[in-house]
């Protein structure tokens, strides 16, 4: 298989998606990776698999009529593997293994015959000191964006998944790429004041435009680079409620087909008024995990 994928936006025609089938039982408190989680735990909320499975068909349907090939992870007895864009990540041609929580490891073992359909040569393991997953990635044409933490309080921040060894070792592998990071914000217990990812408060979509959300970065400056990057009259901000809601996780199949969360009325409308065409699902279940469209899916290729 030969990869591609210079940026979010490119039309789409191969991915991983992943699968809520036998994703295990309601997990306890202290099993959790995330305060959103913890919060539908702890409220008797907490997603029902056969709900999920409903809503991740609903999205294969939709990439289906697209004609994009989507691989799905081989089932693994009560093990989540929703989050397909956690567990690896692909830059230009290579996939690049992300170095994840030790107990979803075998999470990659699921997507093994994706794996070693790439030449062996583009499929790379980072040091063990290199914490890093996908939804902390953002290739976008010549620059990588890249969400990070690097407060001393690191080891003891669950939601803290990509750090500063991470984003040198991508700036290695990929030289002739401007490497942009993104210092966000990060709460164990306060999934408002968390972005999990970079693609829980920010996301680049076609045209030119991006979703943001302001206080998802530590640094006011982080921000203001971006508005400056796309332009304040093409950005579309959220609040902290809708960056809760994972507004900004969506997925673009091209640059002017976007899947999206049916709930999410407000960007809905504004993205139509933009001119594309938004293909609704309903996802709400799934983003009560704190992750959604995008973090369900890895794309392989891109035209």
């Amino acid at each position: 298989m030969k990869l591609n994928i210079q940026n979010e936006t490119s039309r789409l025609r191969a991915v991983v998606l992943g699968t809520a089938e036998s994703c295990g039982p309601t997990p306890k408190v202290e099993e959790c990776y995330d305060p959103k989680s913890i919060q539908h735990v702890l409220a008797g909320t907490y997603p029902r698999e056969e709900d999920m499975i409903l809503e991740m068909e609903a999205v294969a349907q939709i990439l289906k009529k697209y004609d994009v090939t989507v691989y799905r992870p081989d089932v693994l007895k009560d093990c989540n593997q929703i989050f397909s864009r956690d567990i690896a990540f692909v830059i230009e041609d290579k996939i690049i293994k992300a170095n994840i929580l030790p107990n979803r490891d075998k999470e990659i073992e699921a997507i093994r015959y994706v794996w070693n359909k790439i030449e062996k040569k583009n499929r790379i393991i980072l040091p063990k000191e290199c914490h890093v997953e996908g939804g902390d990635v953002m290739p976008c044409n010549d620059y990588i964006f890249i969400g990070t933490y690097t407060g001393n309080d690191y080891p003891d921040i669950i939601t803290a998944r990509t750090n500063i060894q991470a984003v040198h070792a991508i700036q290695e592998l990929f030289p002739h790429k401007k490497i942009k990071a993104f210092e966000l914000r990060k709460s164990n217990t306060n999934p408002k004041e968390n972005a999990l990812h970079l693609d829980c408060c920010f996301q680049p979509i076609g045209k030119g435009k991006a979703i943001i959300h302001k206080n998802g970065f530590l640094n006011e400056s982080d921000y203001k680079w971006l508005v400056n990057f796309f332009g304040k009259e093409n950005m579309f901000e959220i609040t902290q409620g809708e960056m809760c809601d994972m507004y900004s996780n969506i997925f673009s199949i091209s640059e002017d087909v976007i899947i999206s969360e049916q709930n999410f009325i407000r960007l809905n409308k504004w993205l139509r008024e933009q001119g594309f065409t938004v293909e609704e699902v309903p996802y709400a279940e799934i983003g009560k995990q704190e992750g959604l469209l995008r973090c369900t899916t890895m794309p392989l290729i891109r035209d």
